[in-house]
Order: C-alpha cells, then structure tokens, then sequence
C-alpha cells in the first residue's frame, strides 16, 4: 500500500508532537480566523502571522522552510478570487474591453485580490503544520471530541482509511493497461485524443465498479463485527494543564493580533 503518497505524518519528539489533537485543532481553526478577519493590505499583520508559523516549524524540529515549499499549492486554487479585482470600487488601475464586458481593475480590487491569495497561503501553510505534527486517526478522535457531526466525521475517516486502497488499485489497472500494451517503455503508444479519453473512461468505470463492490463487503463485514457509528482508538486524548496554559496563551496572543490590526 503506497501509504506515503497521501500521508504526511513525520515523526517527532517536540511539543508539538505532544500536545493535545483537540487543542492543536482548536488553535489551528483559531488561527485562519485570525488570518481572515485581518483588514485588507494589513501586510504587518499578515506578516506576523507568517513569523510565527517559520518558528513553529522549527519548534517542530520540521526546518523553518518546511511548510512554505508545500504551501505553494493554494495559489491556484486563490486565482479563484481574482473577480474581485474588478468588483469593488476605487481609483481605476486598467481597463479592459473583452467583447460585451467592460473590466475595471481598481486599487481597492487588487488590495482585495492579493489579501486572499495571502490569507490562503497562511492558512495552507498552519494546515500542513497541523497534519505533519498529528497522526491522522488523532485527528478524526480530536474533531469527534470537539462534536463535529458523527457521520461527517465518520466519512472522511473512510476517505482517508480507503483512499489509498483506491490508489493501489489505480496502479494495478495501469500496470494491466501497460502489460497488454506491448509497447516499449521509450515509446508513446495509443491513438487520438478521443480513444485516450475512451480508455480512461472506461477505467473510471472499472474502478468505479470495483470500489462499490469493495464499500459493499467492507460494510458487512463490519456489521459482522460489532460497527456502531464510532471509530475506537487506543490513544487517550486527555488535555493536560499544559495543553490548556499554550491555548490560552496562543488565543491570548490572536486576540492581541486583532487589537493591534483593528485599533492600531
């Protein structure tokens, strides 16, 4: 099972490690709360938010550049907001005629556009630091604790348990593709673009059709085991004094953020 394509877990002895999923969930949350009730173009703000997260990451004993290389993800997802160049009043940048729409970038737009796209790579950034620091199944005990609906907590536990299930059998049908092939490994073989998207159509379907027959007996096999709709652990995640004294000092210090951005 190619378990390290998706998993992102690295092993660690620092306090981040230790502390409690619950509370790392909560301040994690707290965090992108923070980042998103930041003014527009408050860039000290931002700034600060982005400081502390290198010094996590060498809290974390993961390397201050860890989550930036990974974080680059997010930009073109934060393209998606890029309307609101054009969507919101102010001086007047450029103007663009693109057939019946008349496109006006004002400052006030771009001011907007580029405090997502910031807002966005922070938030990717803490995420990825939550997810490197916990142990999935940690993380499904953390969200059950903190009373997220039971059967949304439940499917992304079986989204992320059978995901890589799904992987492997995405590679078996590859390596079956390519051993009927007969093609050699220097070549490009197949036809036009239509057979291409044909093949994988027909690919789609069969793993389609293997994964609903898999859901099917996994199901029975669980109720034949005693499944009631909670997902057990050995871990016990109690929240110690100290996991309480570093939420309240971590809310303490966005509460200061919000002060400094709002009143300052």
């Amino acid at each position: 099972m190619h378990d390290s394509l998706f998993d992102r877990f690295r092993e660690g002895e620092s306090f981040l490690h230790r502390l409690a999923p619950t509370v790392k969930v909560v301040i994690t949350v707290l965090f992108i709360l923070s980042d998103a009730l930041l003014p527009d173009g408050h860039w000290l703000g931002f700034g600060i938010s982005w400081l502390t997260i290198l010094l996590l990451n060498l809290a974390a004993q993961l390397g201050w550049s860890y989550t930036l290389k990974r974080s680059f993800i997010a930009f073109p997802f934060a393209l998606a907001a890029i309307t609101a160049i054009f969507a919101l009043p102010g001086e007047t940048l450029a103007v663009w005629d693109f057939g019946p729409w008349h496109l006006i970038a004002t400052d006030a737009g771009l001011l907007r556009f580029l405090s997502i796209v910031v807002r966005s790579w922070l938030s990717v950034q803490v995420a990825i630091l939550l997810v490197t620091t916990t142990q999935f199944p940690d993380l499904i005990h953390a969200l059950e604790h903190l009373r997220l609906p039971r059967m949304l907590v439940t499917v992304i536990a079986f989204l992320y348990r059978y995901i890589f299930v799904l992987s492997d059998e995405v590679l078996r049908l590859l390596r079956a593709r390519q051993a009927r092939s007969a093609i050699p490994p220097h070549q490009r073989g197949g036809g036009s673009i239509l057979w291409r998207a044909r093949i994988a159509g027909n690919m789609v379907g069969q793993l389609f059709l293997r994964s609903y027959e898999r859901s099917d007996r996994i199901y029975n096999a669980m109720l034949a085991r005693g499944y009631q709709g909670h997902l057990r652990t050995l871990n016990r995640h109690g929240i110690h004094t100290r996991d309480w004294l570093l939420m309240t000092f971590a809310i303490f210090l966005l509460i200061l953020l919000q002060l400094f951005a709002h009143l300052g």
